[in-house]
């Protein structure tokens, strides 16, 4: 990507957005993030996010933050909500970012959703399916609008996640039967190796059209054996 073009990214205030917002930046990207409110924007601009005020539940907000004459290379988005809220954004809210990506003719979306989405859905245990139905369902819809978009796409599945320093030990799968536990900080790690950019060591183009599954190889439930998915 070239030195004046932007990483969008939609969920930065918290959580694994926060922590690729760390990644992308340690890694000198221009990074602009949307924002529903103020509340993370001071500590974002400290770290060199642009920041824009915006709901993705809302599309004019979307557009009016994502097409502008700066152009946006590739949008990452961990946009996801819970099984109790009224309005659920994780797929209302990402085909808004889709559908303004289309328009903004970026070269790559990342969607980060969770293992039990989709094909997936049978590596969860029936009690942890029953908690997140609800929300799985929203997030399968994201990914099918996604992967029927015509952009280029990765998505990542993660398994149950922990606020903890990254381990180094995140690995990714096409395998749909793997679960486990991994934390923000090397999901958002694994994220960022799947961006096309020479930052990364080469592109990483391996990564372009697939589904993966993201856990930590220590912190596996069960011992089903598996491929690792290689991005060299």
């Amino acid at each position: 990507m070239t030195s004046e073009s932007y990483i969008f990214l939609a969920g930065a205030s918290r959580g694994v957005g926060r922590e690729i917002a760390n990644c992308l930046t340690a890694q000198q990207h221009q990074v602009k993030a949307l924002l529903r409110n103020e509340s993370a924007a001071a500590e974002l601009q400290a770290m060199g996010v642009k920041t824009v005020l915006g709901d993705a539940l809302h599309i004019n907000d979307v557009e009016a933050a994502m097409i502008t004459n700066e152009p946006i290379h590739t949008v990452i988005s961990t946009i996801g909500g819970l099984p109790t809220d009224a309005e659920k954004p994780d797929y209302l809210a990402n085909k808004n970012l889709i559908d303004a990506a289309i328009k903004a003719r970026v070269q790559k979306f990342v969607l980060v959703t969770s293992i039990g989405t989709g094909n997936s859905i049978g590596a969860l245990s029936p009690q942890a399916l029953a908690a997140l139905q609800s929300v799985l369902v929203e997030k399968d819809k994201a990914e099918q609008y996604l992967i029927a978009s015509g952009l280029t796409y990765t998505i990542i599945r993660p398994g149950g996640l922990k606020t903890e320093p990254a381990t180094g030990n995140g690995i990714l799968t096409e395998d749909t039967r793997i679960v486990g536990s991994i934390h923000r900080a090397d999901v958002a790690q694994l994220v960022c190796l799947c961006l096309n950019s020479d930052a990364y060591g080469g592109l990483r183009q391996r990564s372009n059209h697939k589904i993966l599954s993201a856990v930590d190889k220590n912190m596996l439930f069960g011992q089903i054996e598996f491929t690792p998915f290689s991005l060299d």
